[in-house]
């Protein structure tokens, strides 16, 4: 009989919406495997907001104690943490990393791993220096048709794969939000080849089993901005919705204090940072693109064409794969269509997705091969986010380890997630010089 593994000791830096994810799981379903001992944040009220919620899921519980992020490392010696889930800004993430990987813990990171190649390079190096474990959260590996796409091209369903073409659909809500947070400067971000798209080039990798070779891009910012929105009488006379008049009817301004989450996360919070969670889209400052092509060339001798759109009327995705005994084709609907106006009226800080309850649309998968109909692949939806990829992946990384024990290989580690970069930091390079760029370059994983 294999004895159970000892109890982990947990903390999350990053307070912000996506750890709501992690302080339910570790306090929830993963709470009989792993303690959460702390939360670290630069904003008191937000660590505050998710104590609330925790007391409010688990009544009798004590509150998780909260640090500051200046006592980040004081918090792991103190409460002896063993393990750090990391849902910062993108941009701090290896300063976390690299000082959790120090102090003897494993890490979680949500994507991307960083934002550009020298904070790769740190975490890298740390995690070969200190032996520690970094484990990236790629929630989608753990969708179940995703699996099912996986198992197929393994089991040389099309034979040999010769080509991708992915196209990703980002719609008038989903899209709008990244332009309105701190992901619209491209210093915090990577831009959405980075903090997006990591996502989708990490799924071909992993689909391919190959690595990135040669990149080439093309992308700018087509619709939103001041600039676009000025010339095509988009734009609304102010900085920030919360307040503002001009934002009232304003279908792409979000109303923080129509939802509870929002309001509390961060309109609320905003005394302490004075960070907005509400700014204009076609106002100025905004320096990632929305519309980006990108041409990829693997080690394996496939390509891709890839596609991301932020400005859809409607959120999913297409994905073909061409191989030499067929094709496979995955269409997926996450949402059939935007409802103006836009006001958020969720319990939680949702915004994208079939998860806001405009319809949600299908998801089909279709095998293609040589001389045969078409066949199709049902696959059970999963429960909960990103089609039960969340679940799954806590269960994954929170639940009885079992290394080894899955043949998809889903589990992504410090390599995967700059695997996933690197096409990404090629991509935006790309768009700079105008020419394809040699991704081991830039970086050499």
């Amino acid at each position: 009989m294999t004895p159970a593994s000892p109890r982990r000791r947990a903390a999350v830096v990053g307070l912000g919406a996506r750890a709501q994810l992690y302080t339910e799981a570790l306090t929830g379903p993963h709470a009989d495997r792993v303690d959460l001992v702390g939360l670290c944040d630069v904003n008191a009220h937000r660590m505050a907001v998710h104590n609330e919620w925790i007391a409010a899921a688990h009544p009798g519980r004590t509150p998780v104690p909260a640090y500051a992020a200046e006592n980040f490392d004081l918090m792991l010696r103190r409460e002896r943490v063993d393990l750090v889930v990391v849902c910062t800004v993108d941009r701090t993430h290896d300063a976390y990393i690299v000082r959790a990987l120090e102090a003897g813990c494993d890490v979680v990171t949500e994507k991307p791993m960083t934002t550009d190649a020298d904070r790769a390079r740190r975490i890298l190096d740390a995690r070969r220096r200190t032996g520690r474990e970094v484990r990236v959260a790629f929630n989608y590996r753990y969708n179940p048709v995703h699996s099912a796409v996986r198992e197929i091209l393994a089991s040389g369903g099309i034979g040999e794969v010769g080509s991708v073409h992915f196209e990703w659909l980002l719609d008038l809500r989903h899209g709008a939000d990244y332009f309105r947070r701190w992901h619209r400067e491209k210093a915090n971000s990577g831009g959405l080849m980075v903090h997006k798209s990591t996502h989708h080039f990490d799924l071909v990798n992993w689909w391919l089993g190959t690595r990135p070779e040669t990149v080439y891009a093309q992308g700018g910012l087509f619709f939103y901005g001041d600039t676009a929105g000025g010339r095509r009488g988009l734009a609304r006379p102010y900085t920030r919705a919360h307040g503002s008049p001009a934002a009232r009817d304003d279908p792409f301004a979000v109303h923080l204090a129509d939802s509870p989450a929002l309001r509390a996360l961060y309109l609320d919070a905003e005394h302490e940072d004075g960070y907005h969670r509400d700014q204009n889209v076609f106002g100025p400052g905004v320096t990632i693109e929305d519309d980006m092509a990108v041409l990829v060339r693997y080690a394996s001798g496939a390509t891709l064409t890839y596609h991301l759109t932020a400005y859809a009327p409607w959120e999913g995705y297409r994905v073909c794969f061409n191989g030499s005994e067929g094709r496979l084709e995955l269409l997926v609907d996450e949402s059939t269509w935007s409802r103006p106006p836009v006001r958020t009226r969720t319990s939680g800080p949702v915004m994208h997705g079939a998860a806001v309850g405009d319809g949600a649309g299908r998801t089909e998968l279709l095998l293609r091969r040589f001389w045969e109909p078409p066949q199709e692949v049902k696959v059970p939806t999963g429960e909960g986010g990103h089609g039960g990829g969340d679940v799954r992946m806590l269960a994954d990384l929170f639940g009885e380890r079992t290394d080894g024990a899955d043949p998809l290989g889903r589990a992504a580690d410090a390599v995967d997630g700059a695997r996933s970069l690197v096409t990404g930091l090629a991509a935006n390079r790309s768009f700079e010089s105008g020419l394809p760029v040699r991704a081991q370059a830039l970086l050499d994983v």
